[in-house]
């Protein structure tokens, strides 16, 4: 349960170039960002991942006052049980009775309607909203959904009217330039690409269904870097981007910050050490992620997290094929 791959994220085609004359003492760090206008403490992110039954109340609650002990924002799962079946509100509402003040995101399908959209945004008291694209892992889902007409359009009418911004997430396909454009056409302020190579939800349907799938199926979706400057290549002005799917390491996040990413995005392992370990290990893998992230800032010389958007970064590999094939100028990142 929760494994990642079989794709890889991309990530080792990636380096960024050291700097031996950084001239900045470690307190000149600072990890402060904002996403979709939101500023946050630093850009690690818990990701949405449990919600809408009893059973994960207890995992909810965990995850919320991990949240509140490190500063991390905090999505929810998926909010479309509890407007269906008031009962299980709890799962969701606990997270803001153990997280008070924090900044929490709400979350719901692309099918959901837009008074649905706010609904789920008052239950937990949310600054934002993420609506997840999840088409692969419906698709492996007995009881899923078929349909994926008017996701766009739907989108767009819940952005008008909702009172917080609007985050678009994948769940583990990545996001290509295109629907991005498409996205930030409809008018959403982020966007969380979602890409492969972290953990494996069509996987994870299948071993419950019982499902054999083809290694090509498990293997589908943009790889998780690449995803990341497709994205970027089309990003305007007012719209930022996370970066989520197998962020495992400081060195996976500094490379997504320095793509342009705004913050980065983990559920898999953190609810891993809550299950088997409790809040304070989860905790300290927090704190220990976020020094090992000073610590490269202060190899390339990057004061703040939006300062690695200037630092060369060299892109080999599968990746510049692949990108170069998608006439996307990867020369740009190592000489600027």
């Amino acid at each position: 349960m929760l494994a990642d791959g079989p794709e890889t994220t991309g990530f080792a085609d990636f380096r960024l170039i050291h700097n031996c004359l950084p001239n900045m003492a470690w307190e000149d760090i600072d990890l402060s960002t904002a996403v979709a206008g939101i500023t946050l403490p630093h850009p690690l992110i818990i990701n949405a991942i449990t919600g809408g039954a009893p059973d994960v109340s207890g995992i909810n609650a965990r995850l919320a006052e991990l949240a509140c002990r490190t500063g991390a924002a905090m999505a929810v799962g998926s909010q479309f049980a509890a407007l269906e079946n008031p009962a299980v509100q709890d799962s969701y509402t606990i997270a803001r009775q153990n997280n008070p003040n924090g900044t929490l995101w709400a979350n719901l399908g692309a099918h959901t309607s837009p008074g649905d959209a706010r609904r789920a945004v008052g239950m937990i008291g949310a600054s934002a909203i993420q609506i997840h694209l999840n088409v692969a892992q419906e698709l492996i889902m007995a009881e899923g959904d078929r349909d994926f007409r008017n996701y766009l359009a739907n989108i767009a009418a819940i952005v008008a009217v909702s009172d917080v911004p609007v985050i678009v997430k994948e769940v583990g396909c990545g996001i290509a330039r295109e629907q991005a454009a498409a996205l930030m056409e409809a008018g959403v302020r982020a966007i969380d690409i979602g890409g492969a190579g972290g953990t494996n939800f069509m996987g994870i349907e299948a071993a419950r269904s019982g499902v054999e799938l083809a290694p090509e199926l498990l293997e589908w979706g943009l790889p998780t870097a690449i995803s990341a400057v497709e994205v970027a290549s089309v990003l305007r002005p007012g719209v930022d981007f996370i970066v989520s799917g197998g962020i495992r390491t400081p060195m996976d996040a500094v490379i997504s910050l320095a793509l342009g990413g705004r913050a980065v995005a983990v559920a898999g392992p953190l609810v891993k050490l809550l299950l088997q370990q409790g809040v304070p290990a989860a905790e300290s893998w927090i704190d220990n992620f976020l020094d090992g992230l000073k610590r490269f800032m202060m190899l390339v010389g990057a004061r703040r997290t939006t300062d690695l958007t200037g630092v060369p970064l060299v892109i080999t590999g599968a990746s510049r094929e692949w990108l170069t094939a998608r006439s996307i100028d990867t020369s740009k990142y190592a000489t600027r």
